[in-house]
């Protein structure tokens, strides 16, 4: 598995997974939401993903998106 598509998993992830803590336990989740979304909309403009980057340091293989 490659870096982009890494970074889209944890992104749904943490998406549903906020989503379901406002619906269960607190609505002030729908911040963390919030934070995941902005942070893929500034790097679809600047191609810069903290996650992608500590996922490189790691050795993974990149994909097209996050070079």
């Amino acid at each position: 598995m490659n870096i982009d598509r890494l970074v889209f998993a944890f992104a749904g992830t943490f998406i549903l997974a906020s989503l379901a803590l406002s619906q269960y336990h607190n609505i002030n989740w729908l911040w963390f939401t919030a934070f995941v979304g902005a942070n893929m909309l500034q790097a679809a403009f600047t191609g810069f993903c903290p996650l992608a980057k500590i996922l490189k340091l790691t050795g993974l293989r990149p994909g097209n998106a996050f070079n």
